[in-house]
Order: structure tokens, then C-alpha cells, then sequence
């Protein structure tokens, strides 16, 4: 347990952000402006990829003020400081594709049973899962009845801990898709809440998720591992509706991720302008030079297939479900290799929710096993995930005039990857939820 140097003091967080000339001041920022402080035995920089020894970073209200060698810092008596001198100390980590309204234990046809209000309450333990994990900024991929929005805006009020969020609201798809219903039969006349057909209906359906507080826009170009009767490899939307849907987002100030397995749907979606390809797990030679001519972000869940060919029968999979990750499981990885090594930006994406939630640090070892270095996973959860969430001068990095988001563990990561499966302090803007 982190040693606690001086009294404990009381973090009071201010909602408001600093001016937003903060992070453009950071070279005149002033340590004595500081709150309270942290010092770290190591801290790391994602960006450079250098590790400090003895820094102490001050702190007010939720935001870094300063960072500079303990040496060079004199406290006066009321310094307050928290001591991390034993522990490695890194930017909050990101992870750009979760499913917090989704229960892991819960699977096939016994989803019926979880209805929307149900899946929100679900939603706040696992916002709280996740954080202790030390994932203090998630990207939620699709959510019933927009109870990610609900989510999210209760974080922001203090109402529960919880990550800092973007959120998608309702999954866009076609009828008969993998954003669609489809475990029910014909007598029920259910569809999800997301489908739209066509480029019109597509863009309606943009302007209502905006309407309802989405930030981010997701759609299925393909068909998916966990949905009944879909093709993995299958394209699903034409390049006229994912043009549409991407034009309408871009134009709302929207980012649009598009889940696509199989190598037709990926190709149509990065050439509609996406942001990024979830899953990629099919994804051809051709189509990673498209995504690396055109700076498309490639999300790749690696860890996941251990969880589903592990447990998956055991927790109610469809047998569906699980021949179709038999099939793509190793695929991915491969393609994951082969992406890394041709340059495209890889970011940071779990989907926790179809595995148990706080143990998406798991997905780290499995990037390193595929060709990635330690740091250029830790990249793909800060400063690559960061650009691609559109807070790259707000998270991912401590330096001055970012939010106070930042974790702790027991040796270097850049070691040994692991470690970052057993994250021993959390701080999130300022306040401190895990020791």
C-alpha cells in the first residue's frame, strides 16, 4: 500500500476544467500553484518513452500543474504528498472499445432476460471495475436505450466513480445484422434500437444518437462473433450508407468507429473515412495500406478469444458464437502482427463486457506476443488512444495542464508488460480511487 507522507488531506474536485490556455502555459507552470502532490519513484512519458527517477508532480484542482525532479521542489510543512517513490507511475490508461452494460456471465439467449434499466445498473459496477483497473478514460461501443449516455453523465456528476467516457448510444446496423436483435423469432417483430437502411435512414439515425448525448458514432460493417446468424467475413452496409454515416458524423464533430471482421466490410469502411476498424480480424495486405495511407486506427481485441474458446461454453455462448471465434481467433493475431510491422496506428481496445470487466489489462501481454513492444503497447493506451478519443491535450501524458489521470504499479512495465494487470494506485483528476 502506497505510504501516505503528511496528513491525509481532502481532495475537493472541481468540475469546471482549467483555462484552456493551461497546457499552453506548461512551461511557466508554477509548482507553488500546487494543491498537493505525488512523487513517483519512476514516471514515464508514452511519448518519448524515457522514465524519471524522483518526480514530483503537483497537482490543483484535477489538473497537473507541474512535474519536476523532487530535488528541485522545497515544500513548506503543509506540503502535502502522496508516496509513490516505491512504485512505477504512468499516464491513466485508455481503452477505446468496452461494453460496460454488458455482463460477461450473461450470454446467448439469457441477454433476453436483461433489460435496459438492468444493464445501466450493471453498467455502474463495471464503470467502477474498470477504473480500478486503471483504465481512467474508456470509449463505450454500443449500449441499449442509451444507458451508456446515462452512465456517463452520472460520472461527470459525482453521482459514482467511474472513467472518464465517450460514448456511441445505439449501434448502428442493417436489418438482420450484427447491431441488430436477431435471437428472437419472426412472432416478436424486434429489431435493435439502432438499425437503419439506407443512406437517409442512416444519417437520421446519427442526428438521433447526437440528440440523446452521443459523442461517437459506431456501426457494423460485417457480421460479428456474438450475434445469431451473421457471417463474420460477411460486408454488411453498402460504401453509399457508410459514406453517409461518416459524413453526417464528421459534419456533427462525431468520430466513427466501424466493427468489421472480414476484409469487404473493413476496405468499404476505411475508404467511407472512418476512424477507426474494430476487430480488423480478417484484414488484407491491401487494406492495411489503406488504413495507413489514410490514418485509420485499428482496434484489436486480442485477449478476447482466450475468454470466449475458454469459458464461453460455460457462460451460455451460442456453439455459434464459438465456432466462429475457432475460426478467427489466431487470424486476428496474425493480422495484428502484420499491421504493427506495416506501421498503422494501433490503439488500445478491449471488449470488456464480453469477458469480465477489470481484467482488460490482459489484452497488454497478448500485443506484445503478436510483435509489440512493451511501450508500444502502453502507446496504444495512452497517447495513440488519446488522438483518437480527441484528447490528446487532455489525457495520456503528465505534463502540465493535463488532468490529474495517472496509475501506479510494482516495477516497469517496460520489463514486463504483466504488471499492468495488477495496478496498485488509481488517481482520476485529482482523487485518488485505489491505493
Amino acid at each position: 500500500m502506497p505510504r501516505i507522507v503528511a496528513a491525509l488531506f481532502a481532495l475537493s474536485l472541481a468540475a469546471a476544467a482549467l483555462p484552456a490556455c493551461a497546457a499552453d502555459n506548461a512551461a511557466q507552470a508554477d509548482p507553488g500553484q500546487a494543491e498537493h502532490y505525488v512523487l513517483a519513484g519512476q514516471l514515464l512519458d508514452p511519448k518519448t518513452g524515457d522514465v524519471r527517477d524522483d518526480q514530483l508532480i503537483g497537482i490543483a484542482e484535477g489538473r497537473i500543474v507541474s512535474v519536476s525532479p523532487r530535488d528541485a521542489v522545497e515544500l513548506d510543512e503543509d506540503g502535502k504528498v502522496i508516496d509513490l517513490s516505491d512504485r512505477f507511475v504512468l499516464p491513466g490508461l485508455i481503452d477505446t472499445h468496452v461494453h460496460l452494460t454488458n455482463d460477461a456471465s450473461v450470454q446467448g439467449h439469457a441477454r433476453l432476460g436483461r433489460g435496459s434499466h438492468r444493464a445501466a445498473l450493471y453498467g455502474v459496477r463495471a464503470a467502477r471495475k474498470n477504473l480500478e483497473a486503471g483504465f481512467t478514460t474508456v470509449r463505450n461501443l454500443g449500449a441499449p436505450a442509451f444507458a451508456d449516455i446515462a452512465i456517463r453523465d452520472a460520472i461527470e456528476a459525482g453521482d459514482f466513480p467511474g472513467p472518464r467516457m465517450r460514448v456511441a448510444g445505439q449501434s448502428l446496423g442493417m436489418t438482420g445484422g450484427h447491431c441488430d436483435s436477431t435471437l428472437l423469432p419472426p412472432d416478436f417483430e424486434h429489431r435493435g434500437g439502432g438499425v437503419a437502411d439506407g443512406p437517409w435512414a442512416a444519417r437520421e439515425q446519427v442526428r438521433k444518437n447526437l440528440k440523446y448525448g452521443a459523442d461517437t458514432i459506431k456501426f457494423c460493417a460485417t457480421g460479428g462473433v456474438m450475434s445469431k446468424g451473421t457471417a463474420t467475413g460477411a460486408r454488411q452496409y453498402t460504401l453509399e450508407e457508410m459514406e453517409a454515416i461518416v459524413d453526417e458524423a464528421h459534419a456533427l464533430g462525431m468520430r466513427v468507429a466501424a466493427h468489421a471482421h472480414g476484409d469487404a466490410g473493413i476496405k468499404l469502411a476505411i475508404k467511407a473515412g472512418v476512424d477507426s476498424v474494430e476487430h480488423a480480424s480478417l484484414i488484407s495486405d491491401e487494406s492495411i495500406a489503406l488504413a495507413r495511407r489514410n490514418g485509420t486506427a485499428l482496434s484489436m481485441d486480442v485477449y478476447v478469444s482466450d475468454y470466449i474458446l475458454g469459458m464461453g461454453e460455460e457462460v451460455g455462448m451460442l456453439e455459434e458464437s464459438l465456432e466462429k471465434e475457432r475460426e478467427i481467433g489466431q487470424a486476428q493475431r496474425d493480422s495484428l502482427r502484420r499491421a504493427h510491422e506495416a506501421g498503422v496506428r494501433i490503439v488500445f481496445g478491449s471488449d470488456a463486457g464480453v469477458y469480465p470487466h477489470g481484467q482488460n489489462g490482459k489484452q497488454f501481454a497478448r500485443m506484445v506476443e503478436a510483435g509489440m513492444s512493451p511501450l508500444e503497447a502502453i502507446q496504444a493506451a495512452t497517447i495513440h488512444a488519446a488522438d483518437l478519443l480527441d484528447w490528446s491535450d487532455e489525457i495520456g501524458r503528465i505534463e502540465p495542464g493535463f488532468h490529474a489521470d495517472f496509475i501506479a504499479v510494482d516495477g516497469s512495465p517496460l520489463d514486463d508488460v504483466t504488471r499492468l494487470e495488477s495496478v496498485r494506485f488509481v488517481m482520476k483528476a485529482g482523487e485518488i480511487h485505489k491505493r
